[in-house]
């Protein structure tokens, strides 16, 4: 079985399984050596609960033209249309259906990714797991019935490179395309997240909305040498590009892909983070339980190590690094209502899914991605650092260096907000 995903997340992926070994001068882990044992692990995430409904029959995915089960799909999956983004390099095994006049159409929620291309009966999905990071499958469309089969090997021949940092994760890739979708390998090509310079984003996507003077790659490919930037900024129609005919929508909205560059990113810090003590505990018993005595210094040093994982956490869920906006964001779809009503909501009104896109993504500086299963199913010791730090620096005075984007009245903001919403906080 071969998995496509490559997500339309990723636009260009090089390295194979065997990547996958264990390197210490690295510092990469054996995902298929305990405690991991990707193959061997069963999942138990949002797409194996839907397999196991249907297997009860208590669910049954319906199949229309010219999409087959992909509304179905994304009702049960509870993924809002409006998240639909386009990307039209080629660079998944579909690329026989992709290029800029039949992009593939990505759909998402805060822990889920279905990725879809017209004319193909192949569905991608990619969705965040507890003890695997990321779980991958395939869904096979037929009138009679949707075959939906997790994919390992084929998939992680990318999606646990340098570019997710070795774990099974998932990025978004800007590359430099040519007119067909091809990709130019001689280009370099940038993995973006809400910390990436805003003009080295999106190359091969298709982009919809305002960003005032700001420049991307989006909507471009070569000419030659030169990525042709002349009609690629604050686009609002993709009518006179290719014809929209079957796609969900005719848009691939820039507030859905800011928030896509950002929750991947973190959800690979989470996987990252949550592995290494993970690892380090499983080392750990082991030894006791081989009668190896562990000794004072090693003793002292795992808190340390926590607390170095959980900084990592911390620094990616408030935007530590997140590069300012120079002009506004305008978004003339229904992603911002939809994604905003999510909440959770404080008494006062207030959420972490609200958007400020005037100088940042959002208005709190503090990631939704706390409120998932994803931030849930950390390692308890882990998970209480990480928390533990974060009313530090929301209550502390002064705030460190690396949070001095955070200012008095933001702090104060977050942490009411976090002690009505966040479990735990």
């Amino acid at each position: 079985m071969k998995c496509t995903l490559r997500m339309a997340l990723t636009a260009g992926w090089l390295l194979s399984f065997a990547g996958l070994s264990a390197v210490p001068a690295q510092g990469l882990m054996d995902i298929e050596e305990p405690p991991f044992s990707y193959s061997e692990t069963v999942e138990d995430n949002r797409v194996s609960r839907l397999i196991a409904k249907i297997q009860a029959k208590e669910l049954r995915l319906d199949y229309s033209k010219p999409r087959g089960h992909l509304e179905s799909l994304l009702q049960a999956l509870e993924i809002p249309v409006s998240s639909q983004t386009l990307v039209f390099s080629r660079t998944s095994m579909q690329v026989q259906h992709i290029s800029r006049s039949n992009p593939r159409a990505l759909y998402f929620n805060d822990d889920t990714y279905v990725g879809w291309v017209r004319g193909s009966s192949l569905v991608e999905i990619s969705t965040a797991d507890s003890k695997l990071g990321a779980a991958f499958y395939t869904v096979d469309m037929k009138p009679w019935r949707a075959k939906i089969e997790r994919a390992n090997y084929d998939c992680l021949g990318c999606h646990a490179t340098s570019m997710t940092g070795g774990l099974p994760g998932h990025m978004i890739r800007s590359v430099a395309p040519f007119h067909d979708g091809s990709i130019n390998a001689q280009f370099p090509s940038h993995v973006t997240s809400d910390s990436s310079p805003f003009a080295e984003r999106w190359g091969g996507w298709y982009v919809t909305g305002g960003h005032g003077s700001m420049q991307h790659m989006g909507n471009a490919f070569l000419r030659g040498e030169t990525l042709d930037l002349r009609r690629s900024g604050n686009v609002t129609d993709l009518g006179d590009r290719f014809d929209t005919f079957g796609y969900m929508l005719p848009t691939s909205d820039i507030a859905a892909l800011m928030v896509l560059g950002h929750q991947t990113s973190v959800h690979n810090i989470f996987v990252k983070a949550d592995f290494t003590i993970r690892k380090l505990e499983y080392d750990r018993d082991q030894r006791q339980a081989e009668g190896e005595r562990i000794s004072e210094a090693e003793e002292a040093e795992q808190p340390l190590q926590i607390a170095e994982a959980a900084r990592k956490v911390l620094n990616a869920i408030l935007f530590c690094d997140e590069q300012p906006l120079e002009s506004p964001i305008e978004s003339a779809g229904d992603f911002m209502r939809e994604f905003e009503a999510l909440g959770p909501i404080d008494s006062k009104g207030r959420s972490l899914r609200q958007f400020d896109l005037q100088t940042r993504l959002f208005k709190f500086p503090c990631s939704f991605l706390v409120y998932t299963e994803a931030f849930d199913a950390l390692q308890p010791a882990l998970r209480t650092e990480i928390l533990t730090q974060l009313r530090t620096i929301l209550t502390g005075e002064p705030a460190a260096d690396e949070y001095s984007h955070l200012n008095a009245t933001l702090r104060a903001e977050l942490h009411e907000i976090l002690v009505e919403t966040l479990a735990g906080y």
